[in-house]
């Protein structure tokens, strides 16, 4: 039986991949076979990865990019399509993490979030989107949240929220548009993860203790717990599946 989620041959980019779950993403896609460009601002964390990605033994360049910056999204994306001469998966994962309350949420604060959250995803969707229609071919990937779906009490994550919601009608409605010219368009909502943004928060002693409450399985994800869905919307295995957000988050949002 064939391999559905070998990616050998594929070229995947990957956003916010300096750290956090974009490691975590670029790490799953290398290991099934793909070649990775890897895109973040932080120069320095960028070459760390690309040296720990090339040893997986798959070709990973990376490119600095801030995705609040159009010119730069369209840069980044000319130069990989110049560099790999195709692209075949987009994980749109940079992204910004806030908890304050809304009557205290700057104007500058509300921008950046939407910006970085929401805008930055959208542009880099459109630029490489542009490419994918000439191929007839892509696979793009959002990742969202668990606050795409729903609030949480007690928490102030309005902005945050706000963001991650527009997300997924960005991820549908880019589904619906693509969906005859070999694009699909689904998005992952992670739960809370000991990594990246979210890991001071979940090491916290008091938020664990709503962790151990409101999840199910009674933790925070850890490392590998989304490799497989990553892969998985990356691969031939999901090419009748689109618009969708697939949830890991230890069964929190199924309350």
């Amino acid at each position: 039986m064939k391999n559905l989620f070998d990616l050998t041959g594929r070229v995947a980019i990957v956003t916010g991949a300096s750290s956090g779950l974009g490691v975590e993403f670029a790490r799953a896609l290398a290991n099934q076979g793909a070649d990775i460009a890897i895109v973040a601002r932080r120069e320095e964390k960028l070459k760390e990865v690309q040296k720990e990605i090339e040893k997986i033994g798959v070709t990973c360049r990376y490119y600095v990019c801030d995705v609040m910056q159009t010119d730069q999204i369209k840069s980044a994306v000319e130069k990989i399509e110049k560099d790999f001469g195709k692209i075949d998966i987009l994980v749109n994962n940079a992204g910004l993490g806030l908890v304050d309350a809304a009557d205290k949420t700057s104007d500058e604060m509300w921008r950046n979030m939407i910006d970085t959250n929401l805008n930055g995803v959208f542009f880099f969707a459109r630029e490489v989107g542009k490419v994918m229609l000439k191929q007839k071919y892509g696979r793009i990937i959002n990742i969202g949240s668990i606050h795409s779906t729903v609030s949480m009490k007690g928490m102030p994550v309005t902005a945050y929220c706000s963001t991650k919601g527009g997300v997924l009608m960005l991820t549908k409605s880019l589904a619906t548009e693509w969906a005859k010219e070999g694009i699909t368009v689904n998005a992952i909502g992670p739960g809370y993860f000991a990594l990246g943004m979210a890991e001071g928060v979940v090491a916290d002693p008091e938020f664990a203790k709503i962790i151990e409450f409101m999840c199910p399985m009674g933790r925070a994800g850890q490392t590998g717990d989304l490799d497989t869905t990553v892969v998985y919307l990356a691969s031939e295995a999901s090419k009748y599946i689109t618009g969708q957000i697939i949830t890991v988050d230890g069964g929190w949002t199924a309350l």
